[in-house]
């Protein structure tokens, strides 16, 4: 499953760090999710649940709590310099769920509302990503 093989990366980095900061103890992991992860979020808070349970090293995760904030995906266009998010871009259901699954094919079904170029990147709003680490000596 994809959200056991992310909450794994996601606790395998969270204790590299740690130990580099040499925590004794990891309290709290903040996260941030993107837009454009297709990610089912119940699996994998409880994914992240379950290896921060099963863990016996250090640091420990015994106290572990996780917190998740969304992410907006936000586009610029190359052409114009336009920034827009995601919000209801006009796509079917098939064409939405390829961008989630794979966020490189967006410039297939994208296009800049102000000058409807296909030419853009994604700034922010892909991927998951740990914004903070916090935990006990």
């Amino acid at each position: 499953m994809h959200e056991w093989a992310l909450a794994e990366a996601v606790i395998a980095s969270a204790l590299e760090e740690s130990r580099k900061g040499g925590l004794g103890e990891v309290t709290e992991i903040t996260l941030r999710i993107g837009e454009l992860q297709h990610l089912e979020l119940e699996i994998f808070k409880f994914a992240l649940d379950e290896l921060a349970k099963s863990y016996a090293g250090s640091p420990s995760l015994q106290s572990l709590k996780i917190k998740i904030e969304p992410e907006q995906a936000i586009f610029k266009c190359r052409v114009c310099g336009a920034e827009w998010d995601f919000g209801d871009p006009g796509l079917d259901q098939k064409e939405y769920e390829a961008v989630h699954f794979a966020p490189e094919v967006a410039h297939a079904y994208i296009r800049c509302p102000s000058c409807k170029s296909p030419d853009f990147e994604v700034i922010q709003g892909r991927g998951v990503l740990i914004h903070s680490i916090k935990g006990k000596q």
